[in-house]
């Protein structure tokens, strides 16, 4: 699993939340710029070294939870869908895309099969004011 955006206030607070509902998770890849790549987070007791994120940063990953803003879901996202992962994306860039499912969270569980072939999920939230 990876989290694209780790260092920015959602990608932390995604970091707690798969810590605090114990998620199973075999090995955590936290990806950011290569302005936040060396910094050190916090998982299960452990200290993970953020790396930059690239094109090549998704092998081997099975989920990509994206929070790093739309321009770069819109660069990244196909990229690590090709490389096979399941795509959860929280930013706007696929919300006019009828493609790519959409997963209300609370209203809706998030499942695999909610995504009908599809390896890119969009979340649904609150618009910003």
């Amino acid at each position: 699993m990876a989290v694209v955006g780790a260092t920015g206030a959602v990608g932390i607070e995604m970091i707690k939340t798969l810590e605090k509902r114990n998620f199973p998770v075999g090995k955590l890849t936290l990806l950011a710029s290569a302005r936040s790549a060396g910094k050190r987070l916090k998982f299960r007791g452990e200290e993970l070294t953020v790396k930059e994120l690239t094109k090549n940063s998704f092998a081997g990953i099975d989920i990509a939870l994206f929070s790093a803003g739309g321009g770069i879901s819109k660069e990244f996202a196909p990229i690590a869908a090709q490389a096979g992962c399941v795509v959860i994306d929280n930013s706007s860039a696929f919300r006019m895309d009828d493609k790519v499912p959409l997963v209300i969270p609370k209203s809706m569980p998030l499942t695999l099969s909610c995504t009908r072939g599809s390896s890119l999920i969009r979340i649904a939230r609150p618009r910003s004011r």
